[in-house]
């Protein structure tokens, strides 16, 4: 996972070790070397994820002018991401900040404790039926990530999402799939975590967002009054994602052109595609996905020699 980046370009070596610097122990070398068990701990995934995705970032960015940039938005983790792209929040602040947050939310619930579950083919209306009649206090479910219109997931304590399966199939869904995340992300349960990482957002300089960045909890982009982030990054660890209104938003209020995925996989580029199948996308997870998106980008004349 960018390791290709990291080989070819000084401007991606360049973050992975300020990652390094920030942290206090080679990141990178989770990154490149593993093991997989130590790479998929929260607290480990989390500034992984982030640090890949702005070393991409920096690869791409000067092919990309500043005043084509419609709006910024991530998913979850990927909103941090954002905002340090769009220039609202430091690299070495979003890193330690991710690396808490991880660390947090995996305290937050007992192993096993807690589940979530991707519900497909259901309308987002008929789920919150089924679940208002299951969640309570002591076990609730709630909706996560508003994915699409045929994907919504579901996260809460393990015996109300379980109990929810059965009635949301009766419901109409096409499949209920359990995901395999190590805690109820997005819900009620990680509440705990939101109330540690509240004074480190709250302590952490925020500045105006060189372009809109949209906020998972609201779908709108953040208000120009910088304090207002940490309220809303700490609203989102307990928040629905909310995809599919980010996405329409973006589309109609900010005339966007190409939806473009920066970071690992391209997930992101599929889930626009069932929200918007106009919208263009693209996605650059690898250099060779780089490569072949430049000339888009700058036309085939201006594309260095050294990247055709």
């Amino acid at each position: 996972m960018g390791r290709e980046f990291f080989d070819e370009f000084a401007a991606a070596r360049e973050v992975f070790a300020a990652a390094d610097r920030v942290l206090g122990f080679a990141l990178s070398r989770i990154i490149f070397e593993g093991p997989e068990s130590e790479l998929t701990l929260t607290a480990n995934a989390q500034p992984a994820i982030l640090t890949v995705s702005y070393a991409i970032w920096q690869v791409l960015a000067p092919f990309v002018p500043p005043q084509e940039v419609a709006a910024f938005a991530g998913h979850s983790l990927g909103e941090f991401t954002a905002l340090v792209a769009a220039q609202a929040l430091d690299f070495a602040d979003a890193v330690r900040l991710v690396h808490h947050r991880g660390r947090f939310m995996q305290e937050a619930v007992p192993v096993g404790a807690g589940k979530m579950a991707a519900v497909v083919g259901l309308a987002r209306e008929k789920i919150e039926r089924v679940i208002a009649s299951i969640t309570s206090e002591s076990e609730p479910v709630q909706l996560a990530n508003i994915n699409s219109p045929q994907q919504i997931v579901i996260s809460g304590s393990a015996a109300a999402v379980d109990a929810a399966k059965e009635p949301l199939v009766s419901a109409g869904a096409k499949r209920v799939i359990e995901l395999k995340v190590s805690a109820p992300f997005h819900s009620v349960l990680m509440q705990p975590a939101a109330e540690k990482l509240r004074p480190l957002l709250e302590s952490t300089s925020f500045k105006r967002p060189a372009a809109p960045v949209y906020a998972n909890a609201t779908a709108a982009p953040y208000p120009e009054d910088a304090s207002a982030c940490a309220a809303l990054l700490t609203q989102q660890i307990t928040s629905p994602v909310r995809w599919v209104e980010t996405v329409e938003a973006m589309v109609r209020n900010r005339e966007v052109q190409l939806a473009l995925e920066v970071g690992p996989g391209r997930v992101l580029r599929g889930l626009i595609s069932k929200i918007d199948r106009t919208l263009p996308t693209a996605n650059v997870g690898t250099v060779e996905d780089f490569k072949k998106l430049l000339p888009r980008l700058v036309g085939e004349e201006e594309v260095p020699a050294n990247l055709r």
